[in-house]
């Protein structure tokens, strides 16, 4: 990196803008696109990062199903031009929504209407390295790994850099206009931030005390273009929450996470996954796992609680850094936002600094502010459930919240027979659309009226997708 020029200033004369990230999972690397048109970004990773789509040690969570909704597939494709065919090329797919899903929802099985959004189905390693090879391309973009991050270098006002250490122990100071900490659920930040004497961020949590567990299967020939198949809790029984998902991946493989609120939660024991998956609301899962030969065993994790630091909140916010993805907020993974709030957040990060330049004063403050804004769509959409099943911990809705709260179990119901409804809900769950969407003049009305066809009674698999593996007349 060039050296900054002396002497006095002038139209012909300045110096290179440098940002760090922290962090070079999702949320790192899209921040990384975002800075990249506006300073030379380097982005400090404490793993050894894989050539390939294999898994790393700060990623475990990975090894559950990962799902990327039109909302943040579209922030991505924004960031990083090509990434969405790059996807498809390396073997993921595209599935048109609801087209493609076969999902029974809290209030009952989702009609497969005409392509309304659309999701990306693969696995987490895939997603993650398509985008990492796209930015480790690019020269304007240098990614350290194996580098531990010490903390911060600056004071209260501004932050100045980060001290790292490499793996030989020397230790050094990275200087940058803008530190990104986007290092996820481990990240350390708020004590760096306290070390500089910035006052704590309020923080919130609602804990459901969910439990994944996951595995691969070979998937049955004649299954190419299989549906997601979700069963999903109904937080409205007082019973434990259960579900089971099955999502098509590369390789002609499905991988098929199970999870469950205290007192059913699913364990690592492999002959115990497929009767869980048969135990939910519907059997269909378990079903169709039973025809399928397992290639790996069971994984279990238990870090899924809803946290979320109120950064935007903070008096006297320091200039020069910005958190972003899980550092701000982490959500319960059954709902499948954590991606796509980090790429919405990167590309707030990029307008900001577009618009006003990145060493400009209250530019930190000013991107938290952005960054709060799809981070809440997604908090109150995963609280507001998780809140509801046994034992959750956490503060409790307000009597607007409940009011609210009923207001879209009636939408629910009525969006199962009304494409208009179902669509701006769909909108919403996506994050394509504001949750606004949902009290627009015509949805109220519709909602009001209620459902124009009858629930469905069971999962609508089609013929051909029900013999391909639960044979005929099944």
């Amino acid at each position: 990196m060039s050296e900054p020029v002396s002497g006095p200033r002038d139209s012909t004369v300045t110096t290179p803008r440098r940002a760090v990230v922290v962090g070079a999972g999702m949320a790192g690397l899209l921040a990384a696109a975002a800075l990249r048109d506006h300073a030379e970004v380097t982005v400090v990773e404490r793993d050894a990062l894989p050539e390939g789509p294999e898994p790393r040690k700060g990623v475990p969570q990975a090894r559950h199903t990962h799902l990327l909704w039109s909302g943040g597939a579209l922030a991505m494709e924004e960031l990083l031009p090509g990434v969405t065919d790059a996807w498809l090329a390396a073997g993921a797919r595209r599935i048109p929504l609801p087209t493609g899903l076969v999902s029974l929802s809290p209030q009952g099985w989702l009609r497969r209407w005409p392509e309304m959004e659309f999701m990306i189905a693969c696995s987490r390693d895939l997603l993650e390295s398509v985008v990492r090879a796209r930015l480790v391309a690019d020269p304007r973009v240098t990614v350290l790994d194996r580098t531990e991050i010490l903390g911060l270098a600056g004071d209260a006002s501004r932050v100045t850099g980060i001290r790292v250490s490499s793996t030989d122990g020397e230790e050094r100071v990275l200087t940058a206009d803008l530190v990104v900490d986007a290092a996820g659920r481990g990240s350390r930040g708020t004590a760096w931030l306290d070390a500089l004497g910035v006052a704590p961020a309020p923080m919130e949590e609602v804990d459901s005390g969910l439990v994944y567990a996951s595995r691969v299967f070979r998937a049955p020939a004649g299954t190419e273009e299989y549906p997601v198949v979700n069963v999903q809790p109904d937080g409205s029984q007082p019973v434990p929450g259960r579900s089971a998902t099955l999502v098509p991946i590369e390789g002609g493989r499905w991988l098929v996470t199970l999870s469950g609120t205290r007192g059913g939660q699913p364990t690592a024991l492999t002959e115990e996954f497929e009767p869980f998956a048969r135990g939910v609301r519907h059997p269909v899962v378990g079903e169709l796992i039973s025809r399928a030969e397992p290639l790996t065993d069971v994984v279990v994790t238990r870090s899924t609680i809803n946290r979320r630091r109120f950064f935007e909140k903070v008096s006297g916010w320091p200039d020069g850094f910005v958190a972003i993805g899980d550092s701000v907020a982490t959500y319960n993974p059954i709902y499948g936002h954590g991606m796509s709030v980090a790429a919405q957040s990167a590309l707030a990060l990029r307008e900001r600094v577009a618009s006003l330049g990145l060493t400009a004063p209250g530019l930190a403050r000013r991107v938290q502010q952005a960054v709060a804004k799809p981070v809440t769509l997604a908090w109150e959409l995963a609280t507001g459930t998780d809140i509801r099943y046994p034992e959750a911990m956490g503060k409790q809705p307000n009597p607007v919240q409940k009011l609210f709260g009923r207001y879209v179990e009636r939408l629910m119901r009525t969006a199962l027979g009304r494409p208009l409804v179902f669509r701006a809900y769909l909108g919403v769950v996506t994050l394509t659309a504001p949750i606004g969407a949902l009290v627009r003049p015509e949805v109220v009305l519709a909602v009001l009226r209620g459902p124009v066809k009858p629930p469905l009674t069971e999962p609508p698999l089609t013929e051909d997708e029900r013999e391909a593996v639960l044979g005929a007349g099944s």
